[in-house]
């Protein structure tokens, strides 16, 4: 699911399942919390091998989830995604391709975030009459504003990249987002540690996050 490459300023982790669009399971959102937060790296770049950044969640597991397991997996997600919020180190998402729902939850988890122009975001939890549970809503809220978040929720449509930079999705268009990475660690970690913690998303809120999980309980709860 991950590979993870270690550099003297950088740990490079790669969503590596390509033939799934790097979509993730229970595991493996697991095992990304985990990746990020035992780097010693004063940056961390995250992004999916193959053509896409990642598909969200595994669609296969999302199928077999009733009200109880929706709300424990995101839970689980929710965790996943306030860790890497919470994270020492600085972590940058690249975005080389479609990131669709939990995807696009990823990478709003992320303290930067950059794309090629290869790139495109849609939260397309509203057309499989679900929502984006791992904080989500209220990341997505913070990035970009009240509007384009409720016209990008409510409609499920994907916008390119320059679309998304011009509403503060993403930062930049660059060809090699990992280049973004390596400039970030060039400078003074202590000073990055700092301004991360000034910077930060307040990526705990526990009362949003339940109040998400327990509405993903309740679609999965109803017959479909």
């Amino acid at each position: 699911m991950l590979s993870i490459t270690d550099g003297d300023a950088v740990r490079e982790i790669t969503l590596d399942r390509p033939d799934a669009r790097n979509a993730l399971t229970r595991q493996g959102v697991t095992a990304l919390a985990d990746a990020v937060t035992a780097a010693s790296q004063p940056v961390v770049y995250l992004h999916g091998a193959g053509t896409a950044f990642c598909a969200g969640s595994d669609l296969d597991v999302v199928a077999d989830l009733d009200g109880d397991t929706g709300a424990a997996f995101a839970r689980r997600g929710q965790r996943t995604m306030n860790a890497i919020a919470d994270a020492d180190a600085v972590v940058v998402a690249g975005v080389d391709g479609p990131a669709r729902g939990g995807g696009v939850e990823l990478a709003l988890a992320c303290d930067v975030r950059v794309c090629t122009p290869a790139a495109s975001f849609a939260e397309t939890g509203v057309t499989l009459g679900l929502f984006g549970a791992w904080g989500g809503t209220r990341r997505l809220r913070q990035a970009v504003g009240t509007t384009h978040a409720a016209d990008l929720s409510l409609s499920g449509r994907t916008v390119d990249a320059a679309d998304a930079r011009a509403m503060g999705l993403v930062s930049r268009i660059v060809e090699d987002p990992r280049a973004v990475a390596d400039e970030i660690a060039a400078n003074d970690p202590d000073a990055l540690r700092e301004l991360q913690a000034l910077l930060g998303q307040n990526g705990s809120q526990a009362a949003t996050d339940e109040r998400e999980a327990a509405a993903f309980g309740r679609l999965h709860a109803e017959p479909r």
